[in-house]
């Protein structure tokens, strides 16, 4: 009991965990349920924000419940509600500041669900990471920060099946209780070290990038893992196994890795690969009790692609138009390039990939001139500075 009176530092350094009391919510599952939130939205210029969803459980992702933390009190909308009416509250919701955590999944859902786009976010994820936190995830944060324990098995639940229990109720509303306070001692850190603007340009990216959803269906989205390498009936069979997940994942309504992971068909492909045929094949095939209905048709689609001629396949896609072939000289300047922003990541504490990933670098390496094109202001300003960047000619 005495644990609970310890500050929280020196319980963190006791590896004392402390779950603390769920904070009381209000759930708006009715319809016209949404009026004292709206009500609460108009008085203030700032909202906490979280959504869950049920891309564990369903072939197409919805959004199932958004978390709202509005003048100290958390308001829980269920999505699905029959006759919940979303329109009044996205309205209000475009005009205010939201402060998210790991917002990039939550803006794209609420994008392709209505179109739905924040007017400014302060993203406590991105925070954390440019403040080189090891642990940048919200349970590890809220443990580091406030002593609490959070039960991660929400973040597995099926989020779509009504009625949503109180255990998971209590989670949803830890969710957006810990941010105003959280954000104000990230705010702290990032003042003291100059990096607040930082934030704000990674904030300002992450609503740009978030507004072109999640990348739609094309016709090569069948070729995963390393589908270069194949030349023979392992071709076929792999666009036969993968469209066969596909249209079984859809008629079940269940995630297509449910059906049948990556891993299995990958397997399948290779052994067709190898010159095995089809009775070779599916003895290695084991999708397990609950799929053993899935087999006849499993073993249909290994043999409409062990008979496929791989030439009739859709073609390969082009180079993708991001990509930089660069030449010897060009090469040797990216490893110079790297080597500064390695040495700076270093100084400042932060992850290199913050500053910039192997592909910018190569853009970069390509066209010097373009520097402010691949990055962000901060990102460039800390290269432009560095030796290999202030000496070209």
């Amino acid at each position: 009991m005495i644990s609970r009176f310890l500050p929280q530092r020196l319980r963190r350094l006791l590896g004392v965990k402390v779950t603390t009391r769920p904070p009381a919510f209000q759930l708006l599952d009715q319809p016209g349920s949404l009026t004292p939130l709206l009500a609460a939205l108009e008085r203030v210029d700032e909202v906490s924000l979280d959504t869950e969803a049920d891309n564990m459980y369903h072939y197409k992702t919805r959004v199932c419940l958004l978390q709202f933390l509005v003048e100290g009190k958390v308001f829980l909308v269920d999505v699905l509600a029959p006759g919940q009416k979303l329109e009044p509250l996205w309205r209000i919701l475009a005009k205010k500041h939201l402060l998210m955590h790991g917002s990039d999944f939550d803006i794209r859902l609420l994008h392709d669900l209505c179109g739905f786009r924040p007017k400014s976010i302060f993203d406590t994820m991105l925070a954390a990471q440019l403040l080189g936190r090891q642990r940048i995830g919200l349970a590890g944060l809220l443990e580091d920060h406030f002593g609490v324990a959070v039960d991660k098995s929400g973040q597995k639940a099926n989020w779509s099946q009504r009625p949503i229990t109180p255990k998971l109720l209590n989670y949803a509303a830890l969710d957006v209780w810990h941010l105003p306070a959280l954000r104000d001692i990230l705010t702290r850190e990032l003042k003291k070290l100059g990096r607040l603007d930082w934030l704000d340009q990674q904030c300002r990216a992450q609503i740009e990038s978030g507004l072109t959803g999640f990348a739609p269906a094309t016709e090569n989205d069948w070729r995963i893992g390393r589908s270069e390498r194949l030349r023979g009936a392992g071709l076929g069979v792999l666009h036969a196994v993968w469209h066969w997940r596909e249209a079984t994942a859809e008629r079940l309504d269940t995630p297509p890795f449910k059906v049948c992971g990556n891993t299995l068909v990958l397997q399948i492909v290779e052994t067709a690969e190898h010159g095995d045929d089809e009775s070779s094949i599916l003895d290695r095939v084991n999708l397990g009790r609950r799929h053993d209905r899935l087999f006849p048709s499993l073993a249909a689609a290994i043999r409409a692609g062990l008979a496929r001629d791989p030439r009739t396949l859709p073609r390969r896609p082009g180079r993708d138009p991001n990509h930089v072939s660069l030449s010897h000289a060009e090469v040797e300047l990216q490893d110079r390039l790297k080597a500064d922003r390695d040495r700076v990541a270093q100084k400042l504490g932060l992850e290199a990939t913050l500053i910039a990933n192997r592909a910018q670098l190569a853009q970069i390496a390509h066209d010097p001139a373009q520097l402010d094109e691949h990055l962000l202001a901060w990102q460039a300003d800390l290269l432009r500075h560095e030796p290999t960047l202030k000496n070209l000619p």
